[in-house]
């Protein structure tokens, strides 16, 4: 017998709704911060060898290198949590969430890279796609993995009456006299 509704009932529904209303603001907030055009005297080379901007950073001093590279963690961070959350599963695999969730942050992250080519005061840097990366990654692991069990634990612990308990069995098939069965 087929159930009518969402799986996991209408708290799995607000959870997947709020996590894609928030994932929709958080792009829309990336796609304004990242390509808008600068107006800046002069603009660096583009960076296409891993780790150079880093070592730069880090050149300058830990109050800069936090600064530079903390924003550049933080920048794709709440994917981490905002993918999985709109995609709404409770019971999946730890692994396959996170290589989906870092999959999804570097693709997003080199599109960004690809799309600012074009805007004026904006230049590719290949270190800025390796810590977006890695900051959905951490903010993945940090917190997805504990949302998910304390989820679990409320639907199990029966707090949420919406989730849909399992009917009871109502008995044999029905049959048809009369009627054989084909050959």
């Amino acid at each position: 017998m087929q159930r009518l509704g969402f799986p996991g009932g209408s708290a799995a529904l607000r959870i997947r709704v709020t996590g894609s209303v928030l994932l929709v603001a958080h792009l829309a907030f990336v796609a304004w911060y990242t390509l808008r055009p600068l107006d800046v005297p002069w603009v660096l080379p583009p960076n296409l060898q891993p780790f150079t901007s880093i070592r730069a950073d880090l050149a300058l001093g830990w109050p800069a290198a936090a600064r530079s590279l903390g924003g550049s963690l933080a920048l794709l961070a709440p994917l981490g949590v905002l993918l999985p959350m709109a995609g709404g599963r409770l019971t999946v695999s730890p692994l396959a969430s996170l290589l989906r969730t870092m999959a999804a942050a570097a693709l997003l992250s080199l599109g960004i890279e690809l799309l600012q080519t074009g805007v004026p005061g904006q230049v590719v840097d290949v270190d800025s796609l390796l810590l977006n990366t890695a900051g959905a990654a951490c903010a993945h692991l940090a917190l997805v993995p504990v949302g998910r069990a304390r989820l679990r634990r409320r639907s199990e612990e029966g707090r949420w009456e919406d989730v849909p308990r399992d009917e009871p069995a109502q008995g044999r098939t029905p049959t048809i006299p009369r009627v054989g069965i084909a050959p």
